[in-house]
């Protein structure tokens, strides 16, 4: 596994690495290896820049997602072919490109669940799908179906308005049955988005509670990502009490804060959801993001950093602190941190997908080593108290805010290649705060 973040060295833990003085007194031990998992509606992100008339023909409300039949969804796939308005067609699906973002960044494995065509044909959506993830990401647990998988067309107005038109396909279909009991309990982490709890009367939200009931008997953490306001609005009770009672780590944006919460203000968003659950990332936009979550009093750090106004006064005293679960500690104490856009952001935004996925990635790789470095070093120093991460809540700041910048910066919400070894447009001083 690749560390986490850019640190110095002496931060680093090649646990096979040895003393050569010593290597001939000792067997080489080989380092034990972890993984995470996570369950996604498979599909193909389709983007179109097309004009308001298109989006009235196929009879779509700007600016919202909607759900379109197999039929509808082939003859608007046509039109944008034959008008050649295709710009990017990618892999797709929230937890699909986190779980891929995941297996770039740590060079480690990522199972998924999901399904996945039968047949396959060459330049159809499910080989673009297989093309455009990661090999890292264990594909061989998914269920084949008969039928396509699902399809998201994101169709961009001359206002830069975005419009979503979702064809489900078979995407949907997954079964508890094929959910693999001893994968979810061995994971480091088991991640959802709250998508799969809204699949009517298929059958993959039973197939995600099968999960979260093998992952909470193992005491592996429940990450679940909000998705889109759209849908935490409806209900946000029912959403409140399932996190309550299902979920470790919340990721959400400060528009779905909002909507769960009912609080306009990212940080007194966070402050209200950590009600709810033991770890929060929350992105917002241009003001950057922030980490929210508990520390034991015991072990708290202050920061070094200059200490920040907002609603919350000094918000981030004790941003230095890594993340324990509540029920961990025995004096529970909040702490939360921000971030500024990395450098400002992009020149130039070439794509807003998948930032979130990016950030959420990056808090799965700190969690991840975190399970690695306990699972190879248990009599480490940093293991006297059982936290959620590796790292700082003020270090996971900077490594998901790094991360979403490279995805902004290109067209694909996944990630090509790791982050650089060196940066070369950027002080030491970021990493080395």
């Amino acid at each position: 596994m690749k560390f986490p973040g850019q640190r110095k060295s002496k931060h680093y833990f090649p646990v096979e690495s040895r003393d050569p003085l010593t290597n001939e007194l000792n067997p080489i031990i080989q380092p034990k290896g972890v993984h995470v998992t996570g369950i996604d509606q498979t599909l193909v992100d389709i983007e179109a820049h097309v004009d308001e008339a298109f989006i009235a023909r196929h009879q779509l409300v700007k600016g919202n997602s909607m759900l379109i039949d197999d039929e509808a969804a082939h003859r608007l796939y046509q039109e944008l072919c034959d008008g050649r308005l295709i710009n990017e067609e990618h892999a797709g699906g929230t937890i699909g490109n986190t779980l891929h973002n995941y297996a770039t960044l740590a060079d480690d494995r990522a199972v998924m669940f999901g399904v996945m065509s039968r047949n396959i044909q060459i330049g159809s959506y499910a080989y673009r799908y297989l093309c455009n993830t990661s090999s890292r990401v264990d594909l061989n647990y998914l269920q084949p179906v008969d039928g396509p998988i699902g399809r998201c067309f994101t169709l961009i107005t001359e206002c830069g308005e975005r419009t979503f038109a979702i064809s489900k396909g078979s995407m949907d279909k997954l079964t508890p049955a094929n959910i693999d009991e001893n994968v979810v309990k061995s994971a480091s982490a088991l991640v959802l988005t709250a998508y799969l709890m809204r699949a009517g009367d298929d059958p993959i939200s039973e197939a995600a509670m099968t999960a979260i009931r093998y992952a909470h008997e193992a005491q592996v953490p429940v990450v679940l990502t909000l998705g889109t306001r759209f849908l935490i609005e409806q209900d946000p009770e029912w959403w409140q009490t399932f996190i309550r009672d299902h979920v470790t780590v919340l990721a959400m944006n400060e528009e779905e804060a909002q909507a769960l919460t009912g609080e306009s203000d990212p940080l007194l968003a966070c402050d209200k959801a950590l009600e709810l659950c033991d770890l929060i990332l929350c992105t917002a936009g241009s003001k950057g993001l922030y980490t929210a979550g508990w520390t034991d009093d015991e072990f708290k750090r202050e920061t070094a950093h200059p200490l920040l106004p907002g609603a919350i006064g000094e918000f981030n005293r004790y941003e230095f602190s890594r993340p324990i679960s509540k029920a961990e500690c025995d004096q529970p104490l909040k702490v939360f941190s921000h971030i500024a856009p990395f450098m400002g952001g992009p020149e130039k935004i070439s794509n807003t997908n998948g930032a979130g996925d990016g950030a959420l990635a990056a808090l799965l790789h700190d969690m991840a080593a975190n399970a690695y470095h306990k699972l190879n070093l248990p009599n480490s120093s940093k293991h006297r108290y059982s936290g959620l991460c590796y790292s700082s809540f003020a270090q996971l700041c900077k490594y998901a805010n790094r991360v979403s910048y490279e995805v902004l910066a290109q067209y694909s919400p996944r990630l090509s290649r790791g982050l650089p070894e060196r940066e070369d447009s950027l002080e030491e001083a970021y990493w080395e705060r």
